[in-house]
């Protein structure tokens, strides 16, 4: 294995850690940028494994609120409802994450063309939403109800296809359904968590003959540095999308699946 394939890695694992939390498709971005770099993993394990690098990020930052919410759970209403809302959304994209393994990595990770019109599609409704998006009912992500957080979670089904984004696809649907910015982005991170855990594990087991020792080496250099960028994301976007919205995001969307439709089309 060579020093630039450990660079590819990095910058991969770089571009994971700045992409997974913002509602643009870190895995859209990932594929995207392998397939003009030439990178191609072994099973595509190393696009799924290093997402968890960054979803590992919000336990260096929430860890506080975590240890609150699982050590009241057993006499606070509302902590008990917060994680019970959270496995209710996390269900259905479990459900299709394994019916679906198969047809979602070897057909919709391998082409890049719906990945880039995926990515202006979403950025077209993103800025849409976030115009439109009615008054909030609920402020702070602690507070979903279940049948929202259900919503929540068959919205995320759509982040199954490669560009559609599961950050923006759960940040959209739980705008649309009355969750105020800042508590759609949050509930967003801890939802992360369950799926993201549940996606790598069931992937790496899948993939676990396929694996050698320099698919591991290039998955731990691009798994610590998503780790650090992701840290450096969950530490600011809370704040971001609570004074400016997610206009910003609409547009990259856009701009990055317009220039990438351009390249493809243009034979790169």
């Amino acid at each position: 294995m060579s020093d630039q394939s450990l660079l590819t890695a990095a910058a991969l694992g770089l571009l994971e850690g700045l992409t997974e939390f913002l509602p643009v498709s870190s895995t859209g971005h990932l594929l995207l940028a392998g397939h003009f770099l030439g990178f191609e993993s072994a099973g595509r394990a190393f696009e799924i494994v290093i997402q968890l690098g960054a979803v590992l990020a919000i336990l260096s930052v929430y860890a506080g609120k975590l240890w609150r919410v699982f050590s009241t759970a057993h006499r606070d209403p509302q902590a008990r409802r917060f994680i019970i809302a959270v496995a209710i959304a996390f269900l259905p994209a479990a459900l299709i994450g394994v019916l679906a393994h198969g047809f979602i990595k070897n057909v919709l990770f391998e082409t890049p063309m719906l990945i880039a019109i995926n990515l202006i599609i979403g950025g077209v409704i993103l800025l849409f939403v976030d115009k439109w998006v009615p008054a909030p009912r609920y402020d702070d992500a602690m507070d979903v109800p279940l049948g929202t957080a259900l919503g929540i979670g068959l919205f995320q089904c759509l982040a199954m296809i490669p560009g559609v984004s599961r950050s923006g696809a759960t940040i959209v649907g739980a705008l649309t359904l009355g969750v105020g910015k800042r508590g759609a982005a949050e509930f967003s991170f801890f939802l992360s968590m369950p799926t993201m855990a549940a996606a790598v594990a069931y992937d790496l087991w899948k993939n676990r003959d396929v694996l050698d020792g320099a698919a591991w080496a290039q998955i731990g250099v691009g798994f610590f540095v998503a780790f650090l960028a992701g840290a450096f994301v969950v530490k600011s976007l809370l704040g971001y999308v609570s004074r400016h919205g997610y206009a910003l995001f609409g547009w990259w969307r856009i701009a990055v699946g317009v220039v990438a439709l351009v390249a493809l089309l243009a034979g790169f």
